[in-house]
């Protein structure tokens, strides 16, 4: 069953926290408008040294172990991490929390798998791996297509998520001035790249960072403090909720996936594999210039990840207790709202303004990520490699990922408009399935198997990509259910399941495998062979560029 909530009309005298969000909207306006004239500040400034391609696309390789590792956890705690994942715990329980647990060993598989060897081969992209020893053009033009789908998921996750925190900040519940705030966010979001860059970008990640964590820090010793720093008496409140209806239910496995435990397998293997195919997350290793500030960034990243996971557990369970499930359900932005309804109920106007800011700033962080990424995908592989051949200064190549970034712009606003009430943690699986299923197979034959051909390598992104959009364009998650994303009234759901991973994520190594050894082609083994020394050493990787 699909975890989104379906926007509903709140009854009346239920959204006593909602009423709390529209006590002081002038506070909660100047709060928003503060931050984002902060972080164009710092955007500004951060733009008087993006010239070069290393600088829009990497940040000129200038920042710190600790710097990266503060942006990558700004980068991967996205708005499903916070707002999402809040939600799903507060109205499922249990199985809500299995996000969390998905999210951070992922996050291990990638680091273990693929961060530090993909980081010591590419330049700036993840196709710069998957073309360094196949055939350049082919290769290049299928990882940016994978790129741009994968981006593309996780955006209108972000999107949604920005939607529903906005309205509810504003206390907008109508669609249409739902759809002006996520085209707010578009805006705001294009001219954060188109300024800014990746050394604008990572600023401001590193900021959302250090607030979200600190923001749910204390909103966690708060919740624990109000019953005597007693973790079981937070989950016996929830479960004591007049509007919780499943009881005990909810610190147990099942309210969502009991009746179909298929589909839970198949969303743990897309978020356990997921990550080591998201381009966005291994764009940020090329930020560093040696491999010993990617270990560095590596260790800082798990610790600020870990953590907030926890957090998160608290905080849904609070949600729960002092909100209620059906009060989430209802307002504004759905079950995206458990965690800003809590800071209304805890803090009033004030922590909510605070936690809103801060949520948006994970949204903005996260989505100004995602588009620098699909934009460097366009004009680093396919406008530059594939239709240029190279014959293309750096000056227009930045100029093509500009006018590169108003396009996904665009394109981000009106898919977050058609995705308003779903829950932005599931909409961030998807995108992990498409990631494990066209991205991940690829990925691990370019690195450890010799006998990897382009055959190989297109059949599995192209292969991967199309299982797994097919499935989830026949799957409920589209048509069939009252939160589909079509509604009840439109059914062509012929897939049971909600998420394609465990179809789809075998499919894509399977075509792999397949297409390699019925290749009879033979790739270059000195290419090979610098790969691995490359890969396992960084030498020859490229060196940082003067500042």
């Amino acid at each position: 069953m699909n975890v989104g909530v379906s926007m509903m009309t709140a009854p009346a005298g239920i959204l006593k926290s909602v009423g709390a969000a529209d006590q002081n909207p002038v506070l909660n306006i100047s709060i928003f408008l503060a931050f984002v004239a902060v972080t164009m500040v710092i955007v500004i400034r951060a733009s008087r040294n993006t010239r070069t391609a290393a600088d829009f696309y990497a940040g000129g390789r200038s920042f710190t172990g600790r710097q990266n590792g503060l942006a990558i956890a700004g980068d991967y705690l996205s708005a499903a991490s916070f707002l999402g994942i809040c939600g799903a715990i507060a109205v499922n329980g249990y199985d809500g929390f299995l996000y969390s647990i998905g999210f951070l060993v992922a996050w291990l598989v990638a680091l273990l798998l693929v961060a530090e060897l993909m980081r010591n081969t590419a330049k700036f992209t993840m196709a710069d791996v998957l073309s360094f020893r196949l055939k350049e053009r082919p290769v290049r033009m299928a990882a940016s297509i994978t790129t741009l789908a994968v981006t593309f998921f996780y955006l209108l996750a972000q999107m949604a998520g920005a939607g529903g925190l906005v309205s509810l900040l504003l206390g907008v519940d109508d669609s249409l001035g739902q759809s002006l705030v996520v085209a707010v966010v578009g805006l705001v979001m294009i001219l954060y790249v188109l300024i800014g860059g990746m050394k604008g970008t990572t600023w401001v990640q590193i900021i959302k960072a250090a607030l979200l964590i600190l923001g749910a820090a204390a909103m966690t010793i708060w919740v624990l403090a109000l019953k005597g720093f007693n973790f079981a008496a937070v989950l016996e409140a929830a479960v004591n909720n007049p509007e919780n209806t499943n009881g005990e239910a909810i610190l147990a496995p099942g309210i969502q996936y009991g009746a179909m435990p298929l589909d839970f397998v198949s969303l743990a293997l897309a978020l356990v594999l997921g990550t080591a195919g998201l381009p966005h997350v291994l764009m940020r290793f090329y930020t560093v210039p040696t491999a010993k500030a990617a270990r560095q960034s590596v260790v800082w990243a798990i610790w600020l990840i870990g953590i907030f996971y926890l957090f998160t557990l608290v905080l849904g369970y609070g949600a729960a207790a002092f909100v209620g499930p059906e009060t989430i359900a209802s307002a504004p932005g759905g079950v995206n709202s458990a965690a800003p309804l809590l800071a209304a109920e805890l803090g009033g106007p004030v922590l909510l303004g605070f936690i809103s800011a801060v949520a948006f700033a994970t949204i903005l962080a996260v989505v100004a990520g995602l588009t620098i990424t699909a934009s460097a995908s366009f004009a680093h592989d396919i406008y530059t490699s594939v239709i240029k051949k190279g014959n293309v200064t750096q000056k227009q190549e930045v100029r093509v990922a500009r006018y590169t970034t108003i396009v996904i712009g665009v394109v981000a606003i009106v898919g977050g408009i058609g995705v308003q009430g779903q829950n932005v943690a599931f909409l961030v699986a998807l995108a992990f399935a498409v990631a494990a299923s066209a991205n991940l197979p690829t990925i691990l034959f370019s690195l450890f198997w010799k006998r990897f051909t382009t055959r190989g390598a297109l059949w599995s992104m192209i292969g991967g990509l199309v299982t797994a959009v097919g499935l989830i364009i026949f799957s409920p998650v589209v048509s069939g259910q009252p939160n589909s994303m079509f509604g009840e009234g439109v059914d062509f759901a012929i897939y049971p399941l909600s998420n394609p991973g465990i179809i789809s994520i075998p499919v894509g190594f399977l075509l792999a495998w397949l297409g390699s050894i019925t290749d009879k082609t033979v790739e270059s083994k000195k290419r090979a062979a610098e790969m691995e020394v490359r890969e396992l050493t960084g030498y020859g990787a490229e060196p940082p560029v003067a500042q």
